[in-house]
C-alpha cells in the first residue's frame, strides 16, 4: 500500500473505532513495509491486537495494539480527544510493561507518538494523516514499529537538570554581585523554577510566565513588579490582570519577594522557559538552592543531584521489594478467590468476589498506610523517590486487580506517606516543593489530574529540627536541657545522612555540640565514630523496639571498620543485614568519595541477603560475606605496645631541611645542649610511598615550656609560627602547651629507645608497604611505627598473610579508596607465627631456622627495594651537618634527579616487576613455613586459619585472665 492510498482510504474517516482499529493498523504496517502482528508474532503474546495484561472482565485489553519494549498503542474515532485517549494509555503503561512509546490516534486525522523513557526528556512526535507522504515522518512511524531507541530524546533528564542549573548560576552570580543575600537569592530562583514547571504542566494560565518575561523585556524596569503581582497570586489564588491563577503557595509563594533583573538576565530566564520544564528532575530545586548561595558550587552534581538509580539501590530493598512479596501473597489469593466466584454461582460466587475484595483492600490500606522517613532529607531527593515508589506499587496493585475483574480507584497515596527531618530551613522547603513535584509530575504521567487547592499543601511531615538531638526546656528563662530526639514512627528509615568523620566533627560543629551529642549517645555510639553513625544507631534502636521494619542509609565507607563497626556489630547481633554494597562512589560538595550502602531489619521468610548484587548466604558487619566472620577478631596481649600511630602535630612544627640545618649547626644553648635534642628528620606517608623531601621537625616532646625555651632558636620559632594558631585551639591541652605537639605518644617514645630502627607504614594508601627508618626520625600521624629493628618482624608484616588479614580488618579511606592500616585492628589482631610474636625479643630467634629464613628473605627484598630506588651509579650519599642523623640520599646530576623522581615505591608495586614477585614469594614461603602452612593456600584458606588462631589464642588470654582472679 502506498501512503497515497493509505491517506485516500483513511482520511477523515467516519467509520467507528471499534470496527475500523485492527484494520487501520495493519493498512499502516503494509505501508510502512513492516510485519503485521500476525505474521511477527502467531502466539499475540508480545506483539497483537487486545494484549498485554488484557482484562478478564471482558473488556478491551490496556491497548488497541500493543508490541513488547515498543509501543502501547490507543484508537479512537476520528477527531476524538486523543488527551484523554493518552490518559488511558497511560494509566494502563505498568501493565503494558512500561513501553517506551504510548502512540494515540484517531482513525482519520492524527497519529501522536509520546516518548515514555523514565530518564529522558519527553517528546512528542505528531502526524497528521495528511502528512504520511513525508518519508520522515513515516520514518517516525517505522521506527515505532521496529526501532523505538531512534525516536528516543538525545537528552536526558539530568542533562537537562545540568544546562539550566548552569545557566541559572549566570543569574546567582548576578544578583550575589549586586549585594542581595545569598538564601534569598537562591529562594528567588527556585520559584522562578516552579513557575515554568507549573506553566508547562497547565498549572498556571497557557504560557503566562513566558508572556510575562516577553513583556519585561520590553521594558525590564515592570519585571520585578510583574513578578510580585504573579507570586501574591500563587500565594492564595487570585488573578493577574484577566486570568485566574490557582492556589499554590505550600510555603515557596509565602511573600512577594521578586528582584529587579536586567535585560540580560531576564533573556536568561526566557531562554530557560523555551525549555520543557515538566521533565525536570525534582533535585533541580537543590542544585539550584546550592548555586544561588554559592554560583560556583558544583556540590550538587552529587549532593543534590543523586543518580536516581543509585538511590533506587537503597529504596527497591527497603520498601519496593517487602511490598512487592507482600502482594504476590495477595494477589495469588485473590486469583483463587476470583477462580472460584467464575466457577460457581449465586451467594458461593458473590460471597468468594467480596473476600477477593476485601483481601485487595487490606493491601491498598497497608500501602496508604505505609511511611517512609529520611531523618536527613537535605532538599528531598529519596523522599520524592519513595513517594514514586509507593505510587508505583499501589499504581500496579489497581492494575493487576483490575485485570482480574475488581474494580479500581482513584491513587489514594499522596505526599502525606514521606516524612523527613532536615536542619536547614530552606532545605526543608526545597524538600516539601520537590516532592510536590515528584507528586504532580507523577500523577500527570499516569493519566490522572493533580491535585487543586492548594496545589502545594503545606507538608507539616516534613519538619525543620535537629534529627539527633532535642531542646527540652527547664527552669527559668533560657535553662534546659539536650536529650536525644525522637523519630515519628514509621515503617522505613531511608536517607544520606551527613558525612563528618570523626576527628573533625569537633572543629565543624563546636565542643558543647559535640560534648552533647557524645553523652547523649554514650555506650551506643564511640565517641571516634563519624557523625552518620548516629544515624545508623537510631534506626537500628527503632528497629529492635519494632517501631521501624528496615532501614537503609548512605554511609562513609569506613563503616567497614574501626570505631564505626561496632555499631555495625550491634546490627549483626539481632537483627540482619539485608542489602549492601560495600563500596560505591559517591560526590559529597564537589569530591568524589567512596560509600557504603547499607540495609538492615528484619530478613522476611524466603528472603536472601545481597551483597553488592549477588545473593550471600550472610553479610558480616564489616560488609563481606565470607563465612569466617573477621569482625569477631580479638586484640591480642602479645602483640600490645610494638604498634603505634605517630604524633599528631597541630600546627607547623615541620620545617625544611636548608632551616633545619641552620637551627642544628648553632651554638650551644645556656645550659650547654644543643638543638640536636628537638630537631629530628621528619617523615609522613607521601615521604613513604614517594620521595623522601628533606623535611625535619621541632619536637619539645613533654618538655615543660621553661626547659623548651633553653633551646632559643627552635623555640622561637614555633612561639613565632605555631603559637598564633594553637592561641584559638578549643582545647586546653593544646592551647595552653602550644610548644609541645598535640598528641605526643609518650608510649612511642619509650618503645624506640634503644632500637636504631624502626618498621612504619602508611596508615592508608593503595598498596601496604612497609620500610626501614632511623629512630632519629620522628613519624608522623598519618603513619603507623612498629617499634621493633629486626628483620623477622618485617618479614611477618611484608607477607601476603599480614597484608590479606590487614587489608580485611583495616578499613578504605579516601578517594581513592585505598586500604587503611590500624594499630588495633590491622597490628593487634594479627596471629603471628608461634614463637615470632611481638612479645619475644628478637634475641631469643636464635637458631630458629624459620626466623632465619624469614629474615634472609626480608633482607633481600628490602635491599633489591634500596637498590632499585637509589641505584649506585644515581646518587651519592653524604654525611650530615651534625653527627647522629642518616646519611642524606643526593642526585649525581640534574638527570639523575629527574630519574630518580620516577622511582617511588607506589611506581613500583603499580608495576610489579618479576624481580619483586619472586622476592615477595620468597617471603611468603619462609612465613607459610613458619606457620606450618603451605604456601598454596588460597586467600579465604589464610584467613580462616588465621582467624582461627587469632580464636584460640584469645580464647587461651581469657582462660589465664580466669586463673588469675
Amino acid at each position: 500500500m502506498t501512503p497515497q492510498t493509505f491517506i485516500a482510504k483513511w482520511q477523515n474517516s467516519q467509520l467507528k473505532e471499534r470496527a475500523a482499529a485492527q484494520e487501520h493498523f495493519l493498512d499502516l504496517c503494509h505501508m510502512l513495509g513492516e510485519p503485521t502482528p500476525a505474521d511477527a508474532d502467531p502466539t499475540g503474546q508480545d506483539y497483537g491486537f487486545e494484549v498485554g495484561a488484557s482484562k478478564t472482565t471482558g473488556g478491551n485489553g490496556f491497548a488497541d495494539v500493543f508490541k513488547r519494549n515498543h509501543f502501547g498503542w490507543e484508537y479512537k474515532g476520528t477527531k476524538a480527544n486523543l488527551d484523554t485517549a493518552f490518559a488511558q494509555l497511560q494509566r494502563y503503561a505498568v501493565a503494558l510493561d512500561n513501553p517506551p512509546l504510548l502512540i494515540v490516534s484517531d482513525i482519520g486525522t492524527t497519529i501522536r507518538i509520546h516518548t515514555n523513557w523514565t530518564n529522558s526528556v519527553s517528546k512528542t512526535y505528531e502526524i497528521a494523516i495528511t502528512d504520511l507522504g513525508d518519508a520522515e515522518k513515516r520514518g517516525w512511524l517505522k521506527s515505532a514499529l521496529s526501532d523505538p531507541e531512534a525516536l528516543r530524546p538525545k537528552k536526558s533528564r539530568q542533562e537537562l537538570t545540568e544546562e539550566v542549573a548552569a545557566e541559572f548560576a549566570q543569574l546567582a552570580r548576578s544578583l550575589r554581585d549586586r549585594g542581595h543575600v545569598p538564601e534569598q537569592v537562591a529562594h528567588f530562583i527556585n520559584r522562578l523554577v516552579f513557575c515554568m514547571f507549573a506553566e508547562d504542566v497547565k498549572l498556571l494560565p497557557e504560557t503566562i510566565f513566558t508572556r510575562m518575561l516577553e513583556q519585561a523585556l520590553e521594558d525590564p524596569s515592570e519585571f520585578e513588579r510583574f513578578a510580585r503581582e504573579l507570586f501574591v497570586a500563587m500565594r492564595a489564588g487570585g488573578r493577574v490582570g484577566f486570568e485566574k491563577v490557582a492556589w499554590f503557595n505550600g510555603g515557596l509563594f509565602d511573600d512577594d519577594l521578586a528582584f529587579a533583573l536586567t535585560k540580560e538576565e531576564i533573556k536568561l530566564v526566557h531562554r530557560a522557559a523555551s525549555q520543557y520544564w515538566g521533565d525536570i528532575d525534582p533535585s533541580i530545586l537543590g542544585t539550584l538552592f546550592e548555586r544561588g548561595l554559592d554560583p560556583d558550587k558544583r556540590s550538587q552534581l552529587g549532593a543534590h543531584y543523586t543518580d536516581r538509580d543509585k538511590i533506587m539501590m537503597i529504596i527497591n530493598p527497603v520498601i519496593v521489594e517487602p511490598l512487592t512479596a507482600e502482594w504476590q501473597k495477595a494477589k495469588a489469593e485473590i486469583t483463587g478467590l476470583m477462580a472460584k466466584a467464575t466457577s460457581s454461582k449465586g451467594s458461593t460466587s458473590t460471597r468468594a468476589q467480596n473476600q477477593a475484595q476485601v483481601v485487595l483492600e487490606r493491601h491498598l490500606k497497608r500501602l496508604v498506610e505505609y511511611r517512609v522517613l529520611d531523618p536527613a532529607c537535605g532538599s528531598g531527593n529519596f523522599l520524592y523517590l519513595a513517594l514514586r515508589a509507593l505510587k508505583d506499587l499501589e499504581h500496579k496493585v489497581q492494575v493487576e486487580a483490575e485485570a482480574m475483574g475488581l474494580p479500581r480507584r482513584f491513587p489514594q497515596i499522596g505526599p502525606e506517606v514521606v516524612m523527613g527531618i532536615e536542619l536547614n530551613p530552606y532545605a526543608a522547603e526545597l524538600a516539601r516543593v520537590s516532592v510536590w513535584i515528584g507528586e504532580i509530575q507523577w500523577m500527570l504521567k499516569n493519566g490522572f489530574a493533580a491535585s487543586q487547592n492548594p496545589v502545594l499543601k503545606p507538608l507539616h511531615n516534613i519538619e525543620c529540627r535537629d534529627a539527633l538531638l532535642t531542646w527540652v526546656p527547664e527552669g527559668g528563662e533560657g535553662a534546659g536541657r539536650w536529650i536525644e530526639a525522637e523519630w515519628p514512627k514509621v515503617d522505613a528509615v531511608i536517607g544520606n545522612p551527613p558525612f563528618l568523620g570523626g576527628k573533625i566533627m569537633r572543629s565543624e560543629l563546636g565542643d558543647i555540640a559535640v560534648a552533647t551529642l557524645f553523652a547523649t549517645y554514650r555506650g551506643r555510639v564511640p565517641p571516634e565514630a563519624d557523625l552518620v553513625v548516629y544515624w545508623v544507631e537510631k534506626a537500628a534502636t527503632a528497629i529492635r523496639k519494632r517501631a521501624l521494619t528496615r532501614a537503609g542509609l548512605v554511609t562513609t565507607n569506613s563503616i567497614r571498620g574501626g570505631a564505626n563497626r561496632r555499631v555495625m556489630d550491634g546490627i549483626s547481633e539481632n537483627m540482619s543485614i539485608v542489602a549492601a554494597w560495600d563500596d560505591e562512589p559517591w560526590t559529597v560538595d564537589g569530591a568524589a568519595v567512596r560509600v557504603s550502602l547499607v540495609v538492615f531489619g528484619t530478613l522476611n521468610d524466603g528472603e536472601v541477603p545481597h551483597l553488592d548484587g549477588q545473593p550471600v548466604t550472610k553479610i558480616n558487619p564489616d560488609l563481606t560475606a565470607t563465612e569466617i566472620d573477621l569482625t569477631k577478631a580479638s586484640r591480642l596481649e602479645e602483640n600490645a605496645d610494638v604498634a603505634f600511630q605517630g604524633p599528631v602535630k597541630i600546627g607547623s612544627f615541620e620545617v625544611d631541611g636548608s632551616f633545619a640545618r641552620q637551627l642544628l649547626t648553632m651554638p650551644n644553648n645556656p645550659d650547654g645542649s644543643r638543638n640536636t635534642d628537638v630537631i629530628r628528620p621528619w617523615i609522613n606517608g607521601i615521604d613513604v610511598v614517594r620521595r623522601r623531601r628533606d623535611m625535619w621537625i621541632i619536637d619539645f616532646h613533654e618538655r615543660p615550656e621553661e626547659v623548651a625555651a633553653i633551646y632559643e632558636g627552635p623555640f622561637e620559632h614555633v612561639r613565632a609560627v605555631v603559637k598564633p594558631t594553637r592561641d584559638s585551639n578549643r582545647r586546653d591541652r593544646r592551647r595552653i602547651n602550644w610548644w609541645m605537639h598535640g598528641e605526643t605518644v609518650p608510649g612511642l617514645k619509650g618503645s624506640m629507645s634503644g632500637l636504631d630502627r624502626v618498621i612504619v607504614t602508611p596508615r592508608v594508601s593503595k598498596h601496604r608497604i612497609f620500610v626501614w627508618v632511623s629512630s632519629t626520625t620522628l613519624p608522623d600521624s598519618r603513619l603507623v611505627v612498629i617499634a621493633r629493628q629486626d628483620d623477622e618482624m618485617f618479614g611477618i608484616l611484608h607477607s601476603r598473610f599480614h597484608e590479606l588479614w590487614s587489608l580485611r580488618l583495616g578499613g578504605w579511606h579516601g578517594v581513592g579508596n585505598d586500604p587503611q592500616y590500624t594499630p588495633s585492628q590491622g597490628f593487634e589482631t594479627f596471629p603471628f607465627p608461634e614463637r615470632l610474636t611481638p612479645d619475644v625479643p628478637a634475641d631469643e630467634y636464635a637458631g630458629d631456622t624459620r626466623a632465619a629464613a624469614i629474615a634472609k628473605a626480608a633482607k633481600q627484598l628490602n635491599e633489591l627495594r634500596e637498590n632499585w630506588l637509589n641505584p649506585a651509579d644515581l646518587v651519592r650519599r653524604e654525611p650530615e651537618v651534625v653527627a647522629g642523623y642518616p646519611d642524606r640520599i643526593l642526585p649525581v646530576t640534574a638527570e639523575a634527579e629527574k630519574l630518580l623522581s620516577t622511582r617511588t615505591l607506589t611506581n613500583l608495586y603499580n608495576e610489579l616487576p618479576a624481580w619483586l614477585q619472586h622476592a615477595h614469594k620468597a617471603l611468603d614461603d619462609a612465613v607459610a613455613a613458619a606457620y606450618g602452612w603451605p604456601a598454596n593456600l588460597s586467600d579465604d584458606e589464610v584467613l580462616a586459619r588465621l582467624f582461627a588462631l587469632n580464636q584460640e589464642r584469645a580464647s587461651a588470654q581469657v582462660d589465664r585472665a580466669l586463673t588469675k582472679h
